[in-house]
């Protein structure tokens, strides 16, 4: 059998200092740092294998990659990829599940811990000079609010969704699970999308970007929430309206909100988050919720198990 040929459109995000295993079947590993739009059908032309956490995989590029067999999301997400495309050719797409149950619960909470008690607001303060102006040993600025006894709303109720639930519950913060928009009957142990987002101290959304929850959170959404309330998105950027959630934060429709992911990434300067990071209740991180080098080194081991399992003709986290 002649070796496979393994195509990384970007393996520049994946941290360099994070060793990927090597397949044990015969294969030629080809790391591309980033790959640009332009260049993705050509590198892909004789590829039996292409990874790509980010990199778009449309009909025009894949049209070019005729021995193209499988491709491995290097991630969870997998709209980067034309999967009409992959299901009338038969290219098997995969990708990578349960590997940032610890990382991405963390940083939610992490979100909720420095919005909650305005640390990012109170070091601010200090850095303008307004601890020297009220000349006191402690000065109240802006509202310190525990975490113990809130209510957390999760959107997304899968593996992310239920570790960053249990770690929530462990620091003493009530948790409920929002039904699916416009579904009228919930499930066992869900509530309403509109009662979840009406009666949370703090949303969390983690669930995928799909037509049907694209700027889920809008105007009316955050409309609806309670004016203390906080908003956390480390799910996709399009699940939020980013102009909506820059004026709730602007009239104090809700009281702060954490971001790591954005509908365009890497986000422009004139990205209305990015050119409202100034605001003291808006905390904006890069897209990096999941990124402990312990997930990240979890992330690569499942990836090349997907490689593996699909070498032996095992079905493992297939998507198509």
């Amino acid at each position: 059998m002649a070796a496979k040929k393994i195509v990384f459109l970007d393996r520049d995000t994946i941290p360099a200092h994070i060793l990927i295993p090597q397949p044990t079947f015969d294969h030629q590993w080809v790391n591309y740092p980033e790959t640009a739009p332009h260049e993705v059908a050509q590198r892909i032309s004789d590829a039996d294998i292409v990874i790509s956490n980010k990199v778009y995989l449309g009909e025009e590029a894949l049209n070019t990659a005729s021995q193209l067999e499988h491709i491995a999301v290097a991630a969870t997400g997998i709209n980067n990829v034309d999967l009409d495309y992959c299901r009338k050719h038969q290219i098997r797409v995969t990708n990578i599940q349960g590997y940032a149950t610890q990382s991405v619960p963390e940083h939610i909470i992490g979100l909720l811990f420095a919005l909650k008690r305005n640390l990012f607001a109170y070091h601010k303060d200090i850095a303008d000079g307004e601890w020297q102006r009220q000349n006191k040993f402690c000065f109240f600025t802006h509202p310190i609010q525990d975490m113990a006894g809130s209510t957390l709303g999760i959107i997304g109720s899968g593996t992310l969704g239920q570790a960053t639930a249990a770690l929530a519950r462990a620091i003493g913060v009530k948790v409920q699970f929002a039904e699916r928009r416009g579904v009228s009957e919930c499930r066992s142990g869900y509530v309403s999308f509109e009662n979840c987002l009406e009666t949370s101290d703090a949303i969390a959304l983690l669930c995928p970007l799909t037509d049907e929850t694209r700027n889920l959170i809008d105007a009316n959404a955050l409309n609806k929430m309670k004016s203390t309330a906080l908003l956390i998105n480390t799910g996709r950027g399009g699940l939020v309206d980013e102009s909506a959630l820059v004026s709730a934060l602007e009239r104090g429709e809700i009281a702060g909100a954490g971001v790591d992911v954005f509908a365009e990434e890497p986000a422009p300067m004139d990205n209305p988050l990015v050119a409202n990071q100034h605001l003291p209740n808006l905390i904006l991180t890069p897209h990096v919720a999941w990124g402990s080098d312990s997930s990240i080194t979890r992330l690569c081991e499942i990836l090349v198990s997907n490689l593996e399992a699909t070498s032996q003709g095992v079905e493992q986290n297939r998507v198509v």
